[in-house]
């Protein structure tokens, strides 16, 4: 008969290389995150049963927050067995009850998953046991995303003469676009932001927010336009804390359907590349054809998708 389980936080850094026993993708970024603020101690969780690792869950946090923004660790040692499966769920009640306490607003789940995880039995089996898991204290899944990259040596397509680029003219600028595509949006997200915000605040609130994360330099970022000087699209390519990447990318609601979507991504694939990286990364939700066929024509790898989960009702 098994222990019961004990659930406590790692001991400080020290006690890495034990959470770190479960494989998972997030796993070389851990300890830069915990040296670096984006991770504490505190908010990361582990259930252990006769000193074994069974489960374990984190959270993730711009440094300086005093409250975690997302739960994107949360791993089972063997979905098969039901004493891991239950030790996994009393673990996300008992480290939930503990850093996230009574907040009105619990911080979404986001679980990081194989291309090709439904077609993998044993992939599949593991994504299922977790969103079960998460669903049985009222989670639910809210989208599923496509992540690409491109990769050093892939060929980039050369201007194709119909438009010009330029930087914007400011901050105002970029806002200006972001709320004008937004309405027409098929991003999970933003469609969810427009049933309680205006389209200017859905735009801010992305704009603050992930734009805002960017450590690079704003000249990176490039407003196209046609040959009259009107603008009909805009795209965002910068470093976030890990990788180089495509944080927005849009043509305006006027301008769809002209294929423009190709000549933007390309502009800002090639400003990247030229800086010299050796990837790129970008993401959009698994029901945005458009954007996928983009990124699939432009030489991107679907290297991984994104389970997005919530626990507001819908």
């Amino acid at each position: 008969m098994s222990a019961s389980p004990l659930f406590r936080t790692i001991e400080g850094p020290t006690e890495l290389e034990r959470f770190l026993g479960l494989p998972y993708s997030l796993n070389p970024e851990l300890a830069d995150d915990l040296r670096l603020g984006r991770r504490r101690t505190e908010w990361m969780w582990v259930a252990l049963i006769e000193d074994s690792v069974v489960a374990r869950m984190a959270w993730w946090g711009n440094p300086g927050d005093n409250k975690p923004a997302l739960l994107d660790i949360f791993d089972i040692a063997d979905p098969t067995d039901p004493v891991h499966r239950l030790a996994a769920r009393n673990l996300m009640e008992t480290a939930t009850r503990q850093v996230i306490g009574s907040r009105a607003e619990r911080p979404g789940y986001i679980r990081y998953v194989p291309p090709d995880w439904r077609e993998n039995q044993a992939s599949h089996r593991h994504v299922e046991v977790l969103i079960d898991i998460a669903g049985q204290t009222g989670a639910r899944v809210f989208v599923e995303r496509l992540r690409f990259e491109w990769r050093k040596g892939t060929p980039i397509a050369p201007p194709s003469g119909r438009l010009e680029f330029r930087q914007p003219h400011d901050d105002d600028e970029v806002l200006d676009l972001m709320t004008a595509v937004v309405p027409g949006s098929l991003d999970a997200h933003t469609v969810l932001d427009l049933k309680t915000m205006t389209p200017r605040e859905a735009a801010h609130d992305h704009f603050s927010g992930e734009l805002a994360q960017q450590i690079s330099s704003r000249d990176n970022w490039r407003v196209a336009t046609d040959h009259t000087g009107a603008s009909v699209g805009f795209v965002t390519p910068g470093h976030n804390h890990y990788h180089p990447v495509i944080g927005y990318l849009a043509v305006l609601p006027e301008h769809r359907g002209n294929g423009y979507i190709h000549d933007i991504l390309n502009t800002g694939t090639r400003i990247l590349a030229d800086q010299g990286v050796d990837h790129i990364r970008a993401a959009t939700d698994l029901t945005n054809l458009p954007m996928a066929a983009a990124f699939e024509r432009g030489g991107w790898i679907n290297f991984e998708r994104s389970i997005n989960m919530t626990w507001t009702p819908p």
